[in-house]
This record gives C-alpha cells, sequence and structure tokens, in this order.
C-alpha cells in the first residue's frame, strides 16, 4: 500500500468536479488518471476481519451493491473494461478493538484495480474507518448489471471530528423509525453523531426506570413515549451505522414537562410565556411552555440525579449533553424560596452555580464529558464563572452570533461544538407558530420583517456548505473546534418533513467538516458542488430518503445554463 501511495503521489490530481462519477463527501485526496469502469462480478465478496458491527455493514453493502443498480441523473462517461470481473474487497483493519468514541480514526485508503485480475482493497485504522470506505465504494458501484469505478486511488481523512445532527424529539413527537432512518441517513455523508435533544419544556417523552412519571405525566400519550428498548435499538442501530447517540436532557430551564410529575421543583410551569404588558426582557420564557428547575429545592437534586443515573445507563457514549441555557430571571424570581434568597443579596447567577456545582461533579463522575449550550458562561444575565467550568470536563456548544462566540469560547479555552443559528438552524425561515401573531395583521405592501421567524431566512444548502466554523481564529484556538451540527427545531417539523427539512442540507455540512469547502486553490467550491449534490441528493431519495431538490431537473440535464453567469465567460 505504502508502495501504491508513492506511485499515485505522482499523479496530478484531477479535481473531481471533472470525473464522471463522484462520491460525497467529497474524498480528501481522489486519484483517478485514467477514468474507467468494470463490471462488479455477480458472485462479489468482502473479505473482511472478524468484528460484529463491521460484519453487519459488510452484510448490509453487499447487499447494496448487488441489487441497488442506481441509475445517475447524468450517465457516466466511463469506458467499460474488458478486463475480467471485480471478484472481491479485501478489508484490513490496523486496530479492531478501537471503540466508538469522540476522536476515533476514521481515515481509509480505498483502491479499485483495472482489472479484476486483482482484489480492491480498503485499509482502515478502525472498524469505523472501515464503515467510512464502505459507503465510498458503494457510491462508486452503479448501473444494471452492476459497475464500479475503477483505477482509482482514495485516501480519506475529516477534518473534524465531531459532525453531527440535533433532533428535537419533545416539541414535536418522531417514531423510532424516523429516529432510525435519520441515522442511516447520517451514515450515508458520513456523519457521526445524533445529538437527540430528547425532552423541553413541551413534553418529556423518555421513558427513566428510576423516574417513571416524568413520562408518564410528562409525555404527548401512551403512544409518543421512548421505553428503555427503543433506546437499546437506536443506539444498537447507531453503533452499526458508526454514529454516536449523545443524549440531550436540557436542564434547569426548558423544564415544564417536569411539573407534570413534580410541580414542588418548577418554578413559573404552566404561566403564560410572555404576559401582556410585560417587556420582552421579563417573559417567563422565550416561546410558549414555561418552567425551570428550582435549585433552592433539595428535591430538585435527587430528582435530577435519578434522571442522569438512567440516561447515563441507556446512552453508553462518553458526552452528556446538560443543556442549560435560556434560563429567563422572571421565571425564577416568581418562586418564594428564590425571592428570600434574593433579598439576602444573592444573585440569580449564584443560584445557577449551585445547580452547576450540584449536578455537574455527578455527571463526571459517570466518566461523561459534559456538553452545554454557550449561554452558561456566555449569557448577559445568568451565568456562572469559569472556575465552575473546567476544561477539561466541558465542552461548550455555541448557537448565538456566529464567529463571534466562538471566539469568546475558544479564548476561554474551552473545546466547542458550532451550531451557529444563523447558518446551522435548518427551522429557520418558515414564519411563526403563534396564534395571534399582530405582525401578520397588516395592509399590503407592509415591510414583513422577519415574517414571524427569529432565525429569518431559510437557511440554504450554500449558505450551510460556505461557513467557516474557524474563522477568525488562529491555529491554536482552531484546534479546540471539535466540529459542528446543524440543528432542527421541531417547532413547525414532525415526521412527515424531517427528511426534506435535513436533507440534503446536512449533506452541505458534511462535506464542509469532511474535507472541506474549498478547492485544492482555495477557491470556495460551492459552485461546482452544485452539480455533485444534485446527484448525491437524487440518490438519497433512491435509497429512501426524502431529500428536497436543491434544482429544477433540466439544470441537471443542462449544465452550466443555470449558473448566474455563463461559465464559459470571464
Amino acid at each position: 500500500m505504502f508502495t501504491i501511495f508513492l506511485l499515485c503521489s505522482t499523479i496530478p490530481e484531477i479535481s473531481a468536479v471533472g470525473y464522471p462519477i463522484n462520491v460525497w463527501p467529497k474524498p480528501t485526496t481522489f486519484l483517478w488518471t485514467r477514468p474507467q469502469a468494470i463490471l462488479l462480478s455477480p458472485n462479489f465478496t468482502f473479505s473482511h476481519p472478524n468484528h460484529p458491527y463491521l460484519t453487519a455493514a459488510v452484510n448490509r453493502y453487499l447487499r447494496q451493491v448487488l441489487t441497488e443498480h442506481h441509475d445517475p441523473l447524468v450517465k457516466p462517461r466511463l469506458n467499460l473494461t474488458s478486463a475480467l470481473p471485480l471478484s472481491s474487497l479485501i478489508i484490513t483493519i490496523t486496530d479492531v478493538t478501537s471503540p466508538l468514541t469522540h476522536g476515533v480514526n476514521e481515515s481509509y485508503t480505498l483502491t479499485i484495480p483495472s482489472s479484476g485480475s486483482s482484489n480492491a482493497t480498503l485499509s482502515a485504522h478502525t472498524v469505523w474507518g472501515a464503515l467510512r470506505g464502505l459507503e465510498t465504494f458503494s457510491q462508486l458501484v452503479y448501473s444494471k448489471p452492476s459497475i464500479v469505478a475503477s483505477g482509482l486511488y482514495i485516501s480519506d481523512v475529516p477534518l473534524f471530528m465531531h459532525r453531527g445532527v440535533v433532533l428535537d424529539t419533545s416539541r414535536n413527537y418522531y417514531p423510532v423509525e424516523d429516529l432510525l432512518r435519520l441515522i442511516k441517513a447520517m451514515s450515508m455523508n458520513k456523519l457521526n453523531v445524533f445529538h437527540w435533544h430528547i425532552t423541553d419544556s413541551h413534553s418529556f417523552p423518555l421513558v427513566l426506570p428510576l423516574e417513571p412519571e416524568l413520562a408518564g405525566k410528562g409525555a404527548y400519550g401512551e403512544e409518543m413515549k421512548y421505553t428503555a428498548e427503543d433506546v437499546k435499538q437506536v443506539v444498537e442501530f447507531g453503533m452499526e451505522y458508526g454514529v454516536r447517540i449523545v443524549p440531550e436532557i436540557d436542564m434547569p430551564a426548558h423544564t415544564g414537562s417536569w411539573a407534570e410529575a413534580y410541580p414542588e421543583i418548577v418554578t413559573c410551569a404552566n404561566m403564560f410565556w410572555w404576559p401582556a404588558e410585560v417587556k420582552w426582557a421579563d417573559r417567563f420564557a422565550s416561546e410558549p411552555g414555561t418552567g425551570q428547575l428550582n435549585p433552592l429545592n433539595p428535591k430538585t437534586y435527587e430528582v435530577v440525579k435519578n434522571v442522569i443515573n438512567d440516561v447515563a445507563t441507556m446512552f453508553p457514549d462518553s458526552f452528556y449533553h446538560a443543556g442549560a441555557d435560556e434560563i429567563l430571571p422572571n421565571c425564577w424570581k416568581v418562586d418564594p424560596l428564590i425571592q428570600t434568597f434574593l433579598s439576602k443579596n444573592g444573585t440569580l447567577s449564584q443560584i445557577l452555580e449551585m445547580f452547576v456545582n450540584s449536578t455537574l461533579p455527578h455527571i463526571t463522575s459517570l466518566n461523561r464529558t459534559v456538553v452545554y449550550w454557550e449561554d452558561v458562561l456566555l449569557d448577559s444575565s445568568i451565568k456562572v464563572s469559569p472556575s465552575v467550568l473546567p476544561p477539561e470536563n466541558v465542552i461548550l456548544h455555541t448557537w448565538n452570533n456566529g464567529p463571534n462566540n466562538i471566539k469568546k469560547v475558544v479564548e476561554s479555552g474551552y473545546r466547542v461544538i458550532v451550531s451557529s443559528s444563523d447558518f446551522y438552524y435548518l427551522d429557520c425561515g418558515h414564519g411563526g407558530f403563534l396564534g395571534n401573531d399582530s405582525q401578520y395583521d397588516q395592509p399590503p405592501g407592509t415591510d414583513p420583517g422577519n415574517g414571524g421567524s427569529w432565525c429569518e431566512p431559510f437557511k440554504t444548502w450554500q449558505t450551510i456548505y460556505n461557513y467557516d466554523i474557524t474563522y477568525g481564529l488562529n491555529e491554536t484556538e482552531s484546534k479546540l473546534v471539535l466540529g459542528g451540527e446543524v440543528a432542527l427545531w421541531s417547532e413547525q417539523a414532525d415526521s412527515t418533513v424531517m427528511d426534506p427539512r435535513i436533507w440534503p442540507r446536512a449533506s452541505a455540512m458534511a462535506e464542509a467538516l469532511w474535507s472541506g469547502n474549498r478547492d485544492e486553490t482555495g477557491k470556495n467550491r460551492y459552485a461546482e458542488a452544485t452539480d455533485r449534490l444534485n446527484e448525491w441528493r437524487y440518490r438519497m431519495v433512491t435509497r429512501g430518503i426524502g431529500a428536497e431538490p436543491i434544482q429544477p431537473l433540466w439544470c441537471v440535464k443542462n449544465p452550466g445554463m443555470c449558473n448566474t453567469v455563463h461559465p464559459f465567460v470571464s
């Protein structure tokens, strides 16, 4: 393999946009000097080390490459060699014991020979890298009978270790089969983290053994719960597809649903979120659905620690997302205990510090790294001192003010996950959900403002693709950026729109975080990515993912004609 690499490294790399068939996300190195194809033997096999998740993946991909018979929108102009069909792909792995965890090596190399007299080879350091390589191989197979691109060499490794999707299953419920389809699509796009925002003020769908009443009274209904068996299925499915499942139980805010079982530990529960004549700064919640845990009530910690213990048992990942966003002063101020504390010169930030000091050590004692939303450190009114958040145990998740907040977090020495709402929020631009919003009652010609969506406009795939999550950072600061997550908050989303809201826009982030959004010369490559993403979106649809179109089909059939400027005019 080293000899092959030396030979290939002397060959000029061809821009992937010029290739007749492509891989999404684009590999970091793709060498193919004489593009051609070879038949795949009907008796094609994979040779691989024994590993339960690799075996499951091999069986899955073997069925796929032999039966998918993908028919590309633009037929690849590839000469089919007269050589013997390719009969096998040999997989070698350096370390089959590496667990699926943050930072695991996902690199691989793939060589497909020009002749079936040789075997294709896939080499990876870990099983999880091999899964990424198998996905790449599957995308190089097409037609009926099955044909595979040949005479090529790919060396691939992600730029960022953390590449994920946030899905909120509290505001609206998603059946388990939707979650599994999401994980499947993530794996196709080489995304590796499903951040499951399970609970919020609106519902508590997760059934916990130590606290069954939280879901018993807080879920929308019996058929809208996630049982321990459901979670086990999702976690196991994630392992089979190389996708980590990171749970989020948001607290101390966003906990109104807890009040159905424990009203005594939740402040301002079931109050109107923004009373008339009250300033925005004095609202009880940022949207309908009020309630925050009371850190001054000892009972709060009994319940919270039971929740943490159960969640850590059900979800084995080393990351535990503990929320801590959007804590509003007035929700706490209505509570008598808190009023007394404040009357003795206490502050709301001290109350939050009490909560963090009581819960963070408990989570870390379970061998978890704790992820908090950035608010815990950066909020303008209620936040904790950095001394309360040891950087070795805490990661901060940004969602406001784009690069500015990323810069603040890394300057404070914290690792960061990026979900900047200006770029990565997939729910934006769909209007508001309030029932009597007067901004819609305006005469024709009135400026519609944000159209009811606080984070408008709609985040196009180009906006997502072009976002540089290390913008304005020096080399040292950039190393603290673990990666990013696109987010689908579900005020106006459920099963019926999940696929098109997420795909193929999440694919745009997937490529940007895997191999970057610029070509070899440093030029942004979103323009050349358009044709490739069109083709990839179509393939996802044929694989059962309801990804929305990005252009009329006519554009695909007439390359270059849908550009703003003719590609041949300087």
